[in-house]
């Protein structure tokens, strides 16, 4: 069905969280540069102020407290400094802490950064290896078991630090029955995790390249592939969902018998990366948690990691945060906006690409034919009809959405660039003043049966037949609607989208 991504963000508030990881202190030194020094010819830095973040499992779960859920954290730290400030802001964050076990003799991994002006100039890791303490399995179910019951959703953070013990893995796996349904990992070693049987992992595709062999050939095949990958650590984790971060190139998710996702970053300043993922991965999990399809899941997951990466240092994405990026899209063209729309998208060098359609109630085939026409070029303009326009086409008692409801939640897309409405049965006019580089429409078609084929030929673009997923249509999905809701409604005959 539709989602509003904005009213989806809402839903997080109160969901509760369990988060099972690997936690560090993220350090800053702010600094100023005092010239270079006499002994060699490095700078010298003055330090001016030091500040503190959670960082690996530890600001995952900040971030989904910052996003309105309840969080509690299972992990381990030294009887350290470190490790008292850590709780701390971990407590300051509102996470819950009764599960962190203190470990005597061990140190907190700490990561410090130093900088001048907001520019890192290097990082200095201590601590002396993993923080892991003994406990066999039975104790790690007794640690586990009710927190597992009562939650939510499930983070596994794993930061190559020592908690994921065999033991602590096969209390997971033996507690995941009776444990909730939504179980993600963000894990480097998610092969590990296979009897856990993880809802989601979620692999940079560093990561994911790192796990798994290169192709005999030895040029890395499908490694550069970010859909083939994905799908490659689907089969690895045995994992529902597999996604892939592709850092400013958006992420890709696949999922078994369904269509793949993928979401495109938006144009922004990047002033820092540190601990997108953990974002990235918290807004998800809460996101599958209220019921949520793999496609909005993954375009909220989206939002709210670039949030975090348009600020300083380790950062966490508030759910004001979240709503002001789903709702500033500035996507949306009014009728006479459009020559404005193309100025300052001037593109000699960028491929336009057009789509167009009703989008009634938008499902996972529409999603997935987007995301697939986004690939075929550099800019995506879809073509809403309007009200009238969809009643005419469709038959009384649609559009079941508004136009403007329509163009909002399909510009909440990150694959789409510019949402703009048409009254006509036939985008022709919008064709004529876009001129796209490349049409795209669903193989159903053919050149005689799309009166607009020649008119793009004519205007030196192509069209471009994408295959329709299969049993994805909003006329049936309304059918099946209104077979639920009883009789008396009416109905059409007509198809989607």
């Amino acid at each position: 069905m539709t989602v509003d991504l904005s009213e989806l963000a809402r839903t997080l508030a109160g969901r509760r969280l369990l988060v099972i990881g690997d936690v560090v202190l993220d350090t800053y030194v702010r600094c100023a540069a005092d010239g270079l020094a006499r002994e060699a010819p490095v700078p010298v830095l003055r330090a001016e102020r030091t500040v503190h973040h959670c960082g690996g499992a530890a600001n995952l779960a900040a971030n989904a407290a910052a996003l309105g859920a309840e969080v509690e954290i299972v992990t381990a730290c030294g009887a350290d400094e470190a490790g008292d400030r850590l709780v701390e802001l971990l407590r300051e964050a509102g996470v819950g802490t009764e599960g962190v076990l203190r470990v005597p003799g061990g140190t907190t991994p700490v990561k410090r950064r130093h900088t001048v002006r907001g520019q890192l100039l290097m990082r200095v890791d201590t601590g002396d290896g993993p923080v892991a303490p003994p406990l066999d399995q039975d104790r790690w179910t007794a640690l586990l078991a009710g927190r597992m019951a009562s939650a939510d959703a499930v983070v596994i953070s794993e930061y190559g630090g020592g908690l994921l013990s065999g033991p602590l893995v096969a209390a997971l796996a033996a507690l995941r029955p009776v444990g909730p349904e939504t179980l993600v990992a963000d894990a480097r070693d998610i092969a590990a995790l296979g009897n856990v049987r993880p809802t989601a992992v979620t692999p940079s595709r560093e990561e994911a390249a790192r796990l798994l062999p290169v192709p005999d050939d030895g040029k890395g095949g499908d490694l550069q592939e970010p859909r083939r990958l994905a799908e490659r650590v689907l089969h690895l984790s045995g994992a529902r969902i597999a996604v892939l971060t592709l850092g400013a190139d958006g992420a890709v998710a696949v999922e078994r018998d369904r269509p793949a996702v993928r979401t495109y970053s938006r144009r922004l300043q990047i002033r820092s990366t540190v601990g997108a993922g953990d974002t990235f991965a918290a807004a998800l999990a809460l996101a599958l948690a209220c019921g949520a399809d793999t496609a909005p899941a993954l375009e909220l997951a989206s939002a709210a990691a670039e949030a975090v990466v348009a600020r300083p240092e380790t950062a966490v994405c508030t759910a004001d945060d979240l709503a002001a990026r789903l709702g500033a899209t500035g996507k949306v063209i009014a009728s006479g906006g459009l020559a404005a729309w193309q100025r300052a998208h001037d593109r000699p060098y960028r491929r336009l690409v057009f789509t167009n359609g009703c989008y009634d109630i938008l499902h996972a085939g529409h999603v997935s034919n987007l995301s697939r026409a986004k690939e075929l070029g550099d800019l995506l303009v879809v073509g809403v009809n309007s009200d009238d326009s969809v009643r005419r086409l469709k038959g009384p008692g649609r559009p079941l959405t508004p136009l403007d409801e329509r163009m909002r939640i399909l510009a909440a897309l990150s694959c789409v660039d510019a949402v703009v409405p048409f009254r006509g049965d036939s985008p022709v006019d919008l064709l004529e003043a876009l001129r796209p580089d490349v049409y795209v429409k669903g193989s159903d078609y053919t050149p005689e049966t799309l009166p607009e084929w020649s008119l793009v030929t004519r205007l030196g673009g192509r069209v471009h037949l994408l295959d329709n997923v299969e049993d994805r249509s909003t006329t049936r999905l309304i059918h099946r609607i209104r077979a639920l809701s009883g009789p008396g409604v009416p109905t059409s005959d007509e198809g989607s989208p």
